[in-house]
């Protein structure tokens, strides 16, 4: 069997996994709480909602599964699989394997739009308000870095990565001026803002980042073939008909609606963007095709089983969900790092 053959059953194979793993992960979600709904109710509320049969549970039961549980799932599979395919169109542009959503800029930026708006007090648009400023000030500095980036009418990588660090710098200063300037309540929830959760899920905010969502999923699939091609090189894949600038814009813009409208609503949540398309690139390969598609359904995967975990583990309190990511996911990042120079011929 050639390679391009064994990458291909290995990436539907991993797909088919993904989603039984998916499936399974949201019936335990809507079963496992403070309040244990079982499995049959779950299905048959479920069939009932759908108008295929089954009954009605008790009004507890039902008020929990729809109110509380089905909405924090929903949310979850959203961010989590924006995160992924976020993370995947990133390392695809910058071209390693090790890039993140955050080089540019687009959670820090985020994070300065909630906090600032938290701390000042804004309410123009009622309980949409600090999403809304979270999302606008996501998109906005991506916007800048870009901008600021450019020389000639073109951008380089070198150039945006360093740009995305020197804005992420000064957002934090911002963030931690804001801090300074809230009162006690405010700073309790901007702490609980950074630290990412979706103990606030709700079907207003399923819907808020509903839109951008599906718009930047369904647009990230129609990359690939260019994606692909810009792996030989800028140069080749100029050579090859592709428009790099414009392909590197568009990209931008699309991973930036991803990421700050999974910000937005969950708050920050590290290295799901980062570890799920490197270890799906691992073991598929790094055709393009499937892993954009293979890192959204990662993605939610693992944001779903993250919460799940965050929500249990250690009842009646609820951990963090960006804090358990990241303790989980820094030491993976640490050893994807050591293996990526080990291949490359770096230290051991």
């Amino acid at each position: 069997m050639s390679g391009a053959a064994r990458y291909r059953r290995r990436a539907w194979l991993l797909t088919g996994v993904m989603a039984a793993g998916l499936t399974a992960l949201a019936l335990a979600a809507a079963v496992l709480g403070a309040y244990h709904v079982p499995a049959a109710d779950v299905l048959a509320s479920v069939r009932h909602k759908a108008g295929l049969g089954g009954a009605p549970l008790d009004r507890v039961a039902e008020s929990v599964l729809w109110n509380v549980r089905f909405p924090r799932i929903v949310l979850a599979l959203l961010v989590g699989a924006a995160l992924g395919c976020a993370g995947a169109l990133m390392q695809g542009v910058f071209g390693n394997p090790l890039a993140e959503p955050g080089v540019i800029g687009v959670s820090s930026g985020a994070a300065v739009g909630a906090v600032g708006c938290i701390s000042l007090g804004l309410t123009f648009l009622g309980p949409w308000t600090v999403t809304a400023c979270a999302f606008a000030a996501g998109l906005a500095t991506v916007l800048l870095v870009y901008a600021l980036s450019r020389s000639g009418g073109r951008s380089e990588v070198v150039t945006l990565i360093l740009t995305g660090i020197a804005v992420n710098a000064f957002a934090g200063a911002l963030i931690g001026l804001f801090v300074f300037l809230a009162d006690s309540a405010a700073v309790n929830q901007i702490a609980f803002w950074q630290l990412g959760s979706l103990a606030q899920a709700n079907w207003s905010k399923v819907l808020a980042v509903l839109p951008c969502a599906l718009l930047g999923l369904a647009a990230a699939p129609f990359a690939a073939r260019r994606l692909d091609l810009l792996a030989l090189g800028e140069r080749p894949a100029r050579h090859l008909g592709v428009d790099v600038e414009r392909l590197r814009l568009v990209l931008v813009l699309v991973i930036a609606l991803l990421t700050a409208a999974a910000v937005a609503v969950s708050g920050i949540i590290a290295f799901v963007g980062l570890v799920v398309p490197h270890l799906l690139r691992m073991a598929a390969g790094p055709g393009h095709r499937f892993l954009i598609t293979g890192s959204a359904l990662g993605g939610a995967l693992v944001l779903l089983g993250g919460d799940l975990a965050a929500r249990t583990l250690a009842p009646p309190a609820e951990l963090p969900l960006g804090v358990l990511t990241a303790l989980l996911g820094s030491p993976l990042f640490f050893w994807l790092l050591r293996r990526t120079r080990r291949t490359q011929g770096g230290w051991a």
